[in-house]
């Protein structure tokens, strides 16, 4: 046995059971029949032997992804039975639901003004950044300055951000606001509203780009979606939100530290400029700097910020889903900020860069939702949503972890993959000791990721490895783990 026992800890010195894979939990949510189901829904938190760690059950579709928390709860945005107006990823309903699956708050954004879809953004205050359309009469469009609406609503759905503050069970105070609507310009009519050059204002949304809405939509409706926003993302150290807009194929940098009344002008907040965007990116003619060679991606999703501490930290990466012809691909983005926050244009050329930092493409594709997340150890997470697939690759590109949802017609959004020592908040799920990564078996994995978490090599100790309920994580524990497995 003490041979035995030498042998496996040497194999774990050795490396070998470190895989090229991050070894986390992925969550997601699986829904049928395109974007939106209406009804049910599980969400899915796996291991990376795709072990099923832990299941909620939803009465409505997911709209877009679940978010896990520390403390084990997940914030969950689905679809509402009514909504007010629908399009693809069409949302309505915001839930906030512990681990038990008893839903601790739950809130509506589906009125007639204003409808949740796709993307939610928890913040680190409690509060949750939600996107919404917002609904604007034809009539009050033709008075902004738009020329043609000819969808059968007669309306233009805008976009606008809300930031919730959750209250009590199932109510919230919106605590700050930011809308489309107040960053237009137009140069079509001098005796209108936001009358200028559009070139002049790489700050401003012409009102005159894209197509307003159409026959049918996501789910079969007619609609008025113009910039159809997917994906929000929060960096707290900027306090800064970066925005997706699939139908104008550019992404938007906007300031999160003005108040409501500077964000719907032109001034204030840390970098001077209001609510109007600190950046862009993806398709220059829509501001007149560039033609459709300049264009760079083409109807994206799901970007996000990489984590100052990952590789590629302070970059963004996206997923381009019609990067070519039946072939999508995962953006890397160095923006060209300065140590302030602040993203540098001269006055006559586009944002840059003038092309990823890093690409992966070839072999997947999807044109709706999808996304792309970076992990600790440099691999990037991609979720193919169309093939219900997520994957993950290394920098260099080699497919190291998969995992197909099994059916037909079935799709997810995306996926996040969290470290094993993500759930350390205060209510840490009920664990069996020596089960690290929850997969109800006791085995050499185990041991591998204690031997990790003593070495600082990825993961922060968690309360199963405490074999010996000291405290710490060290040889000891490892040498009473390894007993176990032995004895198992």
């Amino acid at each position: 046995m003490i041979l035995l026992k030498r042998i496996i800890f040497s194999i774990i010195v050795s490396g070998s059971l470190f895989s090229q894979a991050f070894n986390g939990y992925a969550i997601f949510s699986p829904t049928a029949g395109g974007t939106g189901s209406t009804i049910n829904g599980t969400s899915f938190l796996i291991n990376n032997d795709l072990d099923i760690i832990h299941t909620w059950n939803h009465s409505r579709g997911v709209a877009s992804m679940p978010y896990l928390l520390p403390d084990s709860s997940i914030i969950y945005p689905y679809r509402v039975p009514n909504p007010t107006m629908i399009n693809g990823g069409v949302g309505g309903g915001i839930a906030h639901i512990d681990w038990e699956n008893n839903i601790l708050w739950e809130y509506t954004v589906s009125n007639n003004t204003y409808q949740h879809h796709h993307d939610i953004e928890p913040l680190p205050s409690g509060n949750i950044l939600v996107i919404a359309w917002e609904r604007k009469t034809a009539v009050e469009a033709f008075a902004m300055g738009r020329q043609t609406i000819t969808n059968p609503l007669n309306e233009m759905w805008s976009e606008a951000i809300l930031e919730l503050e959750p209250i009590g069970t199932d109510s919230a105070n919106i605590v700050w606001e930011w809308h489309l609507w107040d960053h237009l310009i137009q140069d079509a009519n001098s005796s209108l509203p936001n009358y200028g050059v559009i070139s002049d204002h790489p700050e401003l949304m012409d009102i005159n780009y894209g197509i307003v809405g159409g026959v049918g939509g996501g789910p079969g409706n007619n609609h008025a979606d113009w910039m159809h926003f997917n994906a929000i993302d929060y960096n707290e150290t900027l306090d800064q939100i970066v925005l997706s807009s699939r139908a104008i194929s550019e992404i938007y940098i906007i300031d999160h530290s003005t108040t409501t009344a500077e964000a719907a002008g032109h001034s204030g907040g840390n970098y001077g400029k209001g609510g109007d965007f600190l950046y862009r990116w993806g398709n220059p003619q829509v501001y007149d700097r560039g033609d459709q060679n300049d264009k760079k991606l083409n109807s994206q999703h799901g970007v996000n910020w990489i984590p100052s501490n990952y590789p590629g930290g302070g970059n963004l990466i996206l997923y381009d889903n019609n990067f070519q012809f039946n072939h999508s691909a995962v953006f890397e983005i160095e923006t060209p900020v300065d140590s302030g926050g602040n993203y540098l244009v001269n006055d006559s050329d586009s944002f840059g860069p003038d092309g990823p930092v890093w690409i992966y493409t070839g072999g997947f594709y999807s044109n709706i939702q999808s996304g792309a997340f970076r992990l600790p150890n440099g691999n990037t997470l991609i979720t193919e949503a169309a093939e219900a697939h997520i994957f993950e690759v290394t920098s260099e590109g080699t497919v190291v972890w998969n995992y197909n949802y099994p059916g037909n017609n079935i799709m997810i959004a995306r996926a996040q993959k969290y470290e094993l020592t993500y759930l350390g908040g205060s209510t840490f799920p009920e664990f069996t000791l020596g089960d690290i990564n929850f997969d109800g078996v006791i085995d050499i994995q185990d041991v591998s990721l204690a031997v990790d978490m003593m070495w600082n090599q990825g993961y922060d100790p968690t309360p199963p490895a405490d074999i010996n309920y000291d405290g710490v994580v060290n040889t000891v524990d490892v040498d009473l783990l390894v007993q176990m497995v032995l004895q198992n």
